[in-house]
């Protein structure tokens, strides 16, 4: 019986294995592998290219589909494949030196480096322009348009009354750029600028107190 029984289970660990390396898996594999490659090579935020897709993954092709104008699923399709691999890498609206560009329109924000190149990616979500009751007064949901600089940073988890914001850069008296787990394809913020949990750190160190942050409907 026991024999029989491992017989089976044999059977099962092969069928399994060549299920893992069918032409169908290693295509689909193979293919996440040019998305993440073309996403990363354009400058969308992806933490690892290894052909494993993962929260990164997901958030750089919805904001490329941001970018480009395209429908928001964090799915590519055929026809979005075929955009990606003639897609160019976005310029930013901005010169000078480093600075963030975030593009309430397209949802997404930039991180310019010092030559003027689009170095970073991410989809963001702001201000969803609707009323909400805090500190007890009505207040709407927006966040401000214009030039701004970062004005002073926390390092780590700051609870605030409207929840935990992670790694804060504030530029414009109680609106940051911080971390979120909430990052749907559109505005849903209370007016500040949420990015990924996966970037929130990064973004901390590379946004210094003084750096220009321009805020812009995209036209």
């Amino acid at each position: 019986m026991r024999h029989k029984l491992a017989q089976s289970l044999g059977f099962l660990f092969v069928i399994a294995a060549l299920g893992a390396f069918s032409p169908a898996v290693y295509a689909q594999k193979a293919n996440m592998l040019e998305i993440e490659q073309r996403l990363s090579q354009l400058g969308y935020w992806i933490t690892k290219v290894d052909g494993k897709a993962d929260a990164s993954t997901r958030q750089a092709i919805l904001a490329f589909q941001k970018v480009e104008h395209r429908k928001r699923t964090g799915v590519v399709s055929a026809a979005d494949m075929e955009a990606l691999r003639t897609a160019t890498r976005p310029q930013p609206k901005y010169r000078g030196g480093p600075h963030v560009e975030v593009d309430i329109s397209r949802q997404v924000l930039f991180y310019v480096d010092g030559n003027g190149v689009v170095e970073h990616i991410l989809a963001v979500s702001t201000g969803n322009e609707q009323k909400y009751f805090d500190e007890g007064q009505w207040q709407t949901a927006h966040t401000p348009r214009g030039a701004f600089k970062v004005q002073w940073k926390y390092n780590g988890e700051r609870k605030a009354s409207l929840g935990t914001l992670y790694y804060p850069s504030y530029f414009n008296g109680g609106i940051a750029v911080h971390g979120s787990s909430s990052i749907p394809a559109f505005p849903a913020s209370h007016g500040c600028v949420r990015v990924p949990r996966f970037a929130d750190k990064a973004m901390y160190q590379i946004m210094p107190v003084g750096m220009p942050v321009y805020v812009y409907d995209h036209s």
